[in-house]
This record gives structure tokens, sequence and C-alpha cells, in this order.
């Protein structure tokens, strides 16, 4: 048996087939490693600096818990947006907090305002009284693809700047966050997350921020979550400008229901799902739009709904103030109703 046979029987690839010599299959193997290499460095290099420690003081008696004015703490993580001292981070990690301080990478430590928090969207805006910055840039979401590299900065349980490298895995997922309101165009990334990275940047391979780190399912291991970089945009273009992040409502409860066939063909319904009106409230848009509880809901804006999270996702802020359709089943009779919805506050 010659030795080319052996070799493949072995199951290496010998270099007379490949046309490669070991050494330079072997410089191929470092070039590439290095190309992978350099990028993730130089990614966390650019981006670094921005990212800043973000720690949390909260006064436990004041919001109900423990006596004795005891005072809870915690850390995340967030980035500079401005070179003006604007910071963005998760509305979980300084919602409620007493104090807020932040670290740079340098070592700069101060005092920090909150200037937004919108639970919603899981975002909040803090401000350091500073000048100078080095600030991070925003890239756009839209343009990302499954499986190119991500990397996530942060600092997990306290452990400043680290660096963890992944892909993004998926695109367009939903996450709900903690005000129970659905969150979209969620990217999910095998980057390794930690508590302590919530706030901090997802970033491409040229450092540009594609998300922000907010969540990781447990135990699983490889399933992170991030805030597209469109979604933070938005955001926080409101929160700094008006402290919040305006959205529309219309003042009803109500419930996802299945509705029965014979409803369904008897209205040439297209879907068989609706949202039954549980309630209303005094003196809302709702109730002066003439919908009563036991009515269906069935389309916005002539677009069916068939969920309360349906209908979250057109209640935006362009919504406010602007007459609106509504369809709805009442006494098994298709009906139109106009509302102008209000302001969520």
């Amino acid at each position: 048996m010659s030795a080319v046979v052996e070799r493949l029987v072995a199951g290496e690839a010998p270099a007379e087939l490949t046309g490669t010599k070991p050494d330079d299959a072997a410089k191929n193997d470092i070039e590439l490693l290095d190309a992978y290499s350099r990028a993730v460095i130089h990614a966390a290099e650019k981006v670094s600096p921005a990212v800043v420690n973000v720690e949390v003081r909260k006064n436990e008696a004041r919001r109900g818990g423990p006596m004795g004015g005891q005072r809870g703490h915690g850390s995340g993580s967030g980035f500079v947006l401005t070179p003006d001292g604007f910071i963005l981070t998760n509305s979980h990690v300084v919602h409620d907090a007493d104090n807020i301080h932040v670290t740079l990478q340098d070592g700069f430590r101060a005092g920090a305002d909150l200037v937004g928090d919108d639970p919603h969207s899981d975002l909040a805006v803090i401000r350091v009284r500073t000048s100078g910055l080095v600030h991070a840039t925003l890239g756009d979401s839209q343009a990302i693809r499954v499986g190119q590299l991500a990397i996530a900065v942060g600092n997990p349980l306290g452990f400043q700047c680290s660096v963890t490298a992944g892909v993004v895995s998926a695109l367009g997922r939903s996450l709900r966050a903690s005000s129970g309101r659905l969150m979209d165009d969620i990217i999910q990334t095998d980057a390794a997350l930690n508590p302590g990275n919530s706030g901090g940047p997802l970033v491409d391979s040229r450092g540009e921020i594609i998300g922000v780190n907010t969540a990781m399912i447990l135990p699983a291991q490889g399933i992170c979550f991030a805030i597209a970089s469109n979604t933070v945009k938005r955001v926080a273009t409101q929160l700094i400008a008006y402290g919040r992040f305006r959205r529309s409502y219309i003042g009803v409860a109500g419930q996802n229901v299945a509705l029965p066939r014979w409803l369904v063909r008897e209205n040439d319904l297209l879907e068989d799902s609706a949202i039954l009106v549980a309630g209303v409230e005094r003196d809302s848009p709702a109730q002066r739009a003439g919908l009563e509880e036991g009515d269906l809901i069935i389309a916005f804006d002539d677009v069916p709904v068939t969920s309360i999270d349906d209908l979250h996702a057109h209640l935006t802020d362009v919504r406010v103030g602007v007459a609106t359709h509504v369809t709805i089943i009442r006494d098994r009779k298709r009906q139109s109703l106009s509302i102008v919805p209000g302001e969520l506050r």
C-alpha cells in the first residue's frame, strides 16, 4: 500500500491530492484564524472605550420591600451615544433606581441622571454631565444577515469590558418585556451573555452596534437576545427629546379569543381569532368611540387584528390624535367605529 493510500485510509488529505504543501496548509490555517481574530480585535478595540459599567441603588423599603430602609443594588452595562454624555442601557437595569453611577473603561466614574425610560422596549437613556466622551456608532440592523459575526461587549458578573464572540443566530424574534408588551425585531445570537451584560452593545465586525444585549434563556446555552439597533435609534431619539417614548392607547382591557366557525363564515372574516373587549376605561378613547364590553375587535385601520399584541403593534406614536376605523362584531354583526387614540402615559 502506497503512502498516499495509507494517509487516505487514516482520514488525512495528502498534499499530493490537495495541491498544497504541509507548510502552506498550516500557513493558510494561521491566516484564516488571524483574519477572524483581527475582526474581533478591531471591533472590540473600537467599541470598548464607549462601553460603561452601570451601578444602581434602590430604596427597597420605599417600594414596599423589607422595612428598615434596606437598599438593593445591581449593575449592568451601557454605551455612550453622544460625546456630551448621553448613555444607553436597558430599562430593567435602571428602572426605579434612586442612584445611578457609571464607570468608563479608563476608570472615570460619575453619577448619572435618568433622562428617559421605556420599559415596553426595555431601553433607557441616562446622562453624565461631561463632554468629549468616546461614543459608539449605531449601525443598520436591517443590513445584518443570519450567520454573520456578532461580538458582545459588557460587564458580565462585574468583569469590566469582557468580550465574547459568536454569530447572528436568527432575526425577527419576539420577546416579552417585563411590562408584558411584546418586543419585535429581536436579534438572536450565540455570543455568550451573563448577568451584567444587559445594556451592553452587540456589534458587527466593523465595530458598529447592531443591537443592545437584553436577555438570555436559562439554562439553555447559546440562546441570547438583543434589541435591534434600528429600534434603538427610534426609541432613544424620543427618550432624549421627550423623556419618554410616545405610544397611543384606546383604553380597553381585552383577551384573545377563537371565533366560532359559523361567525367567521357569517361575516366573511379572513381570520378565526379576535380580541374580546373585557372592559372599557372611563373617559377613554374607546368609551368615547362607543366600544362596549363584549365587542369583538377584528380590525384596526382596516387591517385584521387577531391578538392584543397585534393591536399594540398598531398603537404607535403616529396614531395619537388621529381618527382611525375600528371594525368590531356586536350582536353577530360587523360594525365600524371611529376612534381617536390618546397618548399612553
